[in-house]
């Protein structure tokens, strides 16, 4: 009967000895230190991905930095080409255009032996004559055509009578005593008459200044 009794022990008495508990202690305890150990390796791990991406960072501002100033220079570089090609540009039509309205200079002042030729032929002539007046009529009507087309490329005469002297447009052959006071210092007769193309003198006016 009593041995019965003492066999009938529950089962969770049975399995919770003090070996069993000690086991279980230890069993805890060594859990508890890897989890430790394992704290640090996740720490020192995590701390290494972040200096990592730190890194990654600074290289890529680095980069950014040094593509934004190559930009620049580019920029730089391509200002100042359209700048030069710019005034290359502006340099050259005003060449071409000063070209156009002097290309022919030599030519309109070789006339211009033509142009005097005309002028003192038609001075000799003798109006009150019926034939030399109507030579005179021809001529002037030839003369009129030519001058038109001169002053069409450019080429003007100069107006010199009593105009003061001055040497940038004429070129005094003599002076005389002038017929008043108002013609001192003036042009007093032309000898051969100037002319300008454009603003440009080609041929120097010939004048008498009174003094």
């Amino acid at each position: 009967m009593s041995d019965h009794k003492e066999n009938n022990i529950p089962e969770e008495e049975a399995i919770n000895t003090p070996e069993q508990e000690i086991q279980d202690e230890m069993t805890e305890k060594t859990a508890t230190e890897a989890a430790e150990i394992a704290e640090p390796s996740k720490k020192k791990k995590k701390k290494g991905l972040f200096s990592g991406n730190k890194k990654e960072e600074n290289e890529e501002s680095s980069r950014i930095t040094e593509l934004e100033n190559e930009v620049a220079e580019w920029k730089d570089k391509y200002l100042r080409l359209f700048s030069e090609f710019d005034n290359f540009r502006k340099r050259t039509a005003k060449e071409r255009m000063d070209l156009l309205k002097t290309a022919s200079a030599d030519v309109l002042v070789k006339m211009l032996a033509v142009v005097d030729d005309f002028e003192r032929a038609m001075k000799s002539l003798k109006k009150d004559d019926e034939v030399q007046n109507a030579y005179f009529q021809g001529m002037e009507l030839i003369y009129a055509k030519l001058i038109g087309i001169l002053k069409n490329q450019g080429l003007t005469p100069m107006e010199t009578l009593g105009k003061d002297f001055d040497t940038d447009f004429h070129e005094a052959l003599t002076n005389i005593p002038a017929p008043s006071d108002e013609l001192k210092g003036k042009v007093v007769d032309e000898i051969e008459k100037g002319y300008m193309l454009g603003d440009k003198v080609v041929r120097y006016a010939k004048v008498v200044i009174g003094n």
